[in-house]
This record gives structure tokens, C-alpha cells and sequence, in this order.
């Protein structure tokens, strides 16, 4: 793949638990390490620092393919202590980025999931995903399933300052709504919102409008935070493309997390754009019932 080193790698687990009071998911899963998407906020980068890589280019440049991770996701699925929760997929980089082109990692840990009727969401910015429509329709027979588009913006500007290497927001979209007409529970996460660049009310109901038009059936969002190794990369690009908001940033950013006055504000401007927009709340996977599974097979004939 131009442009990138892709080192193959073994692992010897692949679920991740989170301990985490009301978060709405327990369990995730990454089939690789680093992503060529390069958005320049991205709190994955500093994983790469447990490598000895740096979090800047080599996060970008030198992706790990787990190649044996759908086999030790069967194993793991397959233990009697595992109670069938569901799993967030792509939380630490993207399911889709552009190494799945050739590995299709993903796609093999979907069959897996299908095979095991366990639940999962996939939280992705690439378009890639549309290869995958029947592998995901057949999981949606058997247990739930959605696919969560990540578009905190659709100004072009923003979009190729802070995620240069990803597929455009309406390409996002077009996606999504691709994936809703042939049966695949989808939406947008408006995430990460930016202070000063993407957080306006204009902005937000932008994004809902736009998805409401593709077909959406959910929209969610989250605002920012820049942890250490994340910080380093992205405010040097907030002082190149934004300098007027540096000074905003060092009161807002003196700890991972924006405060959290401004971020219901943020949230609230959501909330109004959602329900303006007709748009339900992303609810997490969950294990389906015997009786909900029995339905959606008899509707899926």
C-alpha cells in the first residue's frame, strides 16, 4: 500500500474490557494499530508510544495488522464465560482504514460474529464498509448490529485540515445511506466536535440536516478531548490553520477534558439539532432476546 508500512503481527487476545460506570459499551476490539486516516485529533495516537513510535507520523505511516485476530476472537467468543455483550468495534483505529483493502480483517471478524450470533457496533470513516453489506445484513438476521459514520463536520475546510487522509464527509454519508437502504442499521457520530471550528449551532444542524437527508436513523456526538500525545500533534495544526483560537485552547484544554459547562452546552445545541431533524439517539448493541430473534429471522425470509 503506497504511502504506508504495514507490519503484520500476532495477538494473544483480542477483546478489551472497559471498566467504565455508565459508558455504553463494556467490550472492544481493534483488528489493527495506527491508521493511514491521520486525523490530527485522534486520542488513539498515543498507543503507538507503547511501540517506541512516535504518535505524529508513524501512527500515520506504520499500521499493525492483527492477521490472526479472527481466529482469536472465535476462541475468546467461544469461552463459557463469555455472555454474549455486545462489542465495539473500531474504537482505537478504524475498522476501515486502508489496510482492510487487503487484509479484510474486518470482514472475517464479522463472519466470526455472525457465526456466533454476538452483537457489535462498528465505528468507521471509511466507505470501505460498503464492500461488506452482505456479510453485515446476514449478522442483522442474527443478532444486533449498526454501523456508527463518524462526521463531525461537513465543511470541506475542516474536513481536510483535521482528517486529511479520510474519505470526504459526503462520501461518509453516501455510505451510510447505503448501508440503511439494503437493511444495515446505520448513523452519524458528530465526533469530535472542535471548540471554535465545528461546535456552532450552524455547524451542528449542518451535520443532522445532511444526515437526516441520507437516511440516518440515529445521530450522536462528542466533544473533543486531547490527551497527552494527542495534544502535541493537533494543537501545532490549530496554530497553523486557527491561530485565533490558540489562546482559547490553553484555558480550555489545561486538562484532557473541556469543561464540563461548555460541553452540555455543546450537547444541548445536539439535542435541539436531533430533535429538529427528526433523528432518534444512538442506543448501544445488545444481545437479542430468543423472541426478538425469532422475529427478525421471520422477517428477513
Amino acid at each position: 500500500m503506497a504511502g504506508a508500512d504495514v507490519q503484520e503481527i500476532q495477538c494473544k487476545s483480542l477483546l478489551n474490557k472497559l471498566d467504565i460506570p455508565n459508558f455504553p459499551f463494556r467490550w472492544t476490539l481493534n483488528p489493527y494499530r495506527g491508521c493511514r486516516h491521520a486525523c490530527r485529533y485522534c486520542y488513539a495516537r498515543p498507543t503507538h508510544e507503547f511501540w517506541g513510535l512516535d504518535a505524529g507520523r508513524e501512527f500515520e505511516q506504520r499500521v499493525f495488522a492483527k492477521v490472526n485476530a479472527p481466529e482469536v476472537l472465535r476462541k475468546e467468543l467461544k469461552r463459557p464465560s463469555w455472555r454474549g455483550e455486545g462489542i465495539a468495534i473500531g474504537t482505537a483505529s478504524d475498522p476501515y482504514e486502508p489496510a482492510e483493502a487487503e487484509y479484510r480483517l474486518t470482514r472475517s471478524i464479522i463472519d466470526v460474529l455472525c457465526d456466533l450470533e454476538n452483537p457489535a457496533s462498528i465505528t468507521t470513516k471509511g466507505v470501505l464498509v460498503k464492500r461488506d453489506v452482505d456479510a453485515l445484513r446476514e449478522l442483522r438476521r442474527v443478532a444486533d448490529v449498526r454501523v456508527n459514520f463518524s462526521i463531525g463536520s461537513v465543511d470541506e475546510k475542516v474536513w481536510k485540515t483535521t482528517e486529511p487522509g479520510t474519505p470526504s464527509p459526503v462520501a461518509r454519508m453516501e455510505a451510510m445511506q447505503f448501508l440503511v437502504e439494503h437493511g444495515v442499521p446505520a448513523g452519524v457520530m458528530m465526533a469530535p466536535l472542535i471548540p471554535g471550528i465545528s461546535d456552532s449551532s450552524e455547524s451542528i444542524h449542518e451535520v443532522a440536516a445532511a444526515a437526516a437527508q441520507h437516511k440516518a436513523q440515529f445521530i450522536g456526538a462528542n466533544v473533543l478531548f486531547l490527551k497527552p500525545g494527542s495534544k502535541e500533534w493537533f494543537m501545532p495544526m490549530l496554530r497553523e490553520a486557527y491561530p485565533h483560537l490558540s489562546p482559547a485552547y490553553a484555558k480550555l484544554y489545561r486538562k484532557t477534558y473541556a469543561p464540563q459547562e461548555y460541553t452540555a452546552q455543546v450537547m444541548k445545541i445536539v439535542d435541539d439539532a436531533r430533535a429538529s431533524w427528526g433523528l432518534p439517539t444512538m442506543e448501544p448493541t445488545k444481545k437479542m432476546s430468543q423472541p426478538q430473534r425469532q422475529l427478525q429471522l421471520a422477517f428477513s425470509v
